[in-house]
């Protein structure tokens, strides 16, 4: 084990724990509701923020560790699409 993998072992030990206890089951939550047409409450809003800030934080361990999995980009990505099309088209007036 190269040193700079001991010194963040700790990190992504707590990384993976939230993940797997926080993070995923979130996200799969909010792609059933989105899948079938729901819209995504304030509460779930806040959630996708948080996550998008906590990825941007890590962003150097990613870095520096190239092979190992970080990203559940494409999961957040289906989810926020299909809840911009489950929004009414009548909040898109302004554009």
């Amino acid at each position: 084990m190269s040193n700079s993998w001991s010194e963040d072992a700790g990190t992504i030990q707590v990384l993976l724990a939230r993940l797997n206890s926080e993070r995923l089951p979130r996200a799969l939550d909010l792609k059933s509701k989105v899948d079938p047409g729901e819209r995504l409450d304030e509460q779930d809003m806040q959630f996708l923020q948080t996550v998008l800030e906590d990825a941007g934080g890590v962003q150097h361990l990613a870095a520096k560790h190239a092979g190992f999995q970080w990203s559940l980009n494409s999961l957040y990505g289906e989810i926020t699409a299909r809840a911009l099309e489950n929004e009414p088209r009548g909040l898109k007036s302004w554009q």
